[in-house]
């Protein structure tokens, strides 16, 4: 099992990411998909979860408005577009697979840096 995260850097504030996660070696559509974020310091924490066929979707209130996660099972990618980004949204990004939406990922990425800075 591997997922690799991918379009992280940096950007200023106000600025636009989107990330991406390919997983392999299990079957995506049967999975529940996550990003989280640790920032340093900071435990890790919940930005957004889509459900296996992308018809459910939850984000944390620091997010809520500005992140949109979404899914293309026929990819096998799930994304997070990031826009009005802000300093405190830097940190590690990761996706996480869960087989029950609201439980801890079962697998995870390595994770990606978003840096937002002037």
């Amino acid at each position: 099992v591997q997922l690799v995260e991918s379009g992280g850097g940096l950007v200023q504030p106000g600025g636009s990411l989107r990330l991406s996660c390919a997983p392999s070696g299990f079957t995506f559509s049967s999975y529940h998909m996550s990003w989280y974020r640790q920032a340093p310091g900071k435990e890790r924490e919940l930005v957004a979860t889509i459900s296996n066929y992308g018809d459910s979707t939850t984000y944390a209130d620091s997010v809520k408005g500005r992140f949109t996660i979404s899914r293309d099972n026929a990819k096998n990618t799930v994304y997070l577009q990031m826009n009005s980004l802000k300093p405190e949204d830097t940190a590690v990004y990761y996706c996480g697979a869960h087989s029950f939406f609201l439980s801890s990922p079962r697998y995870w990425g390595q994770g990606t840096q978003v840096t937002v800075s002037s």
